[in-house]
């Protein structure tokens, strides 16, 4: 789930990925849900990895029947041996407990949704695809974990901050990752407390950086080339956003309304919702590191702010 931006794709055009079955590589193939809106664009891509004996991953949302009828159809004849789980937005998880019971294969991947700290802000209630709480790995996977298949590999890589049980997955053979929503080239993501943490976000970000990529595929939009460049600048654009908010704070804004408006001078009246979940996340990593004051000493959408 992300929020279109200034910052969306600066180094790949922005056209929007075919719906139907399409080949991406020898091994990888992609089919996008019918879910598509202004926080997950066209919808979610599903991707099929292998050949004969194969992995989905992010079968996408619930009660979408044709989505999940075009991945059968697309594996007719192989052997579905993963359903794999990048994170439990609504928007990603559900559908694979429909295709455990139709595939038999077992659901690996992220973990079961929860916040990103106990005491995390509350925003459940703003965001437009929410968490999905009936998520059960068969297998929970971490930090270089791997399942494999005939001539394909798919390595985790913990990747918090969108959610904190977010991961994406190397796909070895073709020095490719798909990239869950932490990566996208349309948009940027949206990092929305309880769930999503600023802190864990930025600290992936650079994560990523200590690979070598060469493609990302992201769970919305198309591929994202040059990688390594385009996530420096999505880091580099996070700390210019979040010194736009600490000067709003500077220069009076106490609550989150003031904040956007002062932090987000062009934002579009659809987007406002998305830039207050990500003025509030910045607003709590600022909060962790002393360089503001909340009234209430935490930072909720309700709390007031003053700079130290």
């Amino acid at each position: 789930m992300s929020a279109p931006s200034e910052k969306a794709a600066e180094n790949t055009p922005e056209v929007a990925p075919a719906p139907q079955l399409t080949e991406l590589s020898p091994r990888l193939r992609r089919v996008i849900a019918d879910n598509g809106g202004p926080f997950t664009f066209t919808g979610t891509c599903s991707y099929i990895v292998g050949r004969g004996e194969v992995a989905i991953v992010d079968p996408g949302p619930a009660g979408k029947k044709a989505h999940v009828a075009a991945l059968l159809d697309a594996v007719r004849g192989e052997k579905v041996s993963h359903i794999v789980v990048t994170h439990t937005h609504r928007d990603h998880s559900p559908a694979a407990r429909t295709l455990k019971e139709m595939t038999g294969a077992p659901i690996v991947g992220c973990g079961p949704h929860r916040p990103a700290r106990p005491d995390a802000a509350d925003s459940k209630d703003r965001l437009d695809s929410g968490g999905d709480r009936e998520h059960v790995p068969d297998l929970l996977m971490r930090e270089g974990d791997a399942i494999s298949g005939p001539n394909w590999t798919l390595t985790a890589i913990a990747t918090p901050g969108h959610t904190a049980n977010h991961l994406a997955f190397t796909l070895k053979e073709e020095n490719a990752l798909l990239s869950g929503d932490h990566v996208m080239a349309w948009s940027t993501t949206i990092i929305a407390p309880p769930d999503g943490s600023m802190a864990d976000y930025m600290a992936s970000l650079q994560h990523l950086l200590t690979f070598d990529h060469g493609v990302y595929w992201p769970g919305h939009g198309g591929p994202v080339r040059e990688p390594a460049r385009y996530v420096r600048g999505l880091a580099a654009h996070r700390r210019r956003r979040e010194r736009m908010i600490l000067e709003a704070v500077r220069d009076g804004a106490q609550d989150i309304d003031a904040i956007v408006e002062a932090a987000y001078p062009a934002i579009a009246p659809a987007l406002a919702g998305a830039a207050s979940l990500s003025t509030l996340a910045h607003l709590e990593w600022l909060l962790e590191r002393g360089e503001i004051i909340s009234q209430s000493g935490r930072a909720t959408f309700d709390a007031r702010y003053r700079p130290v």
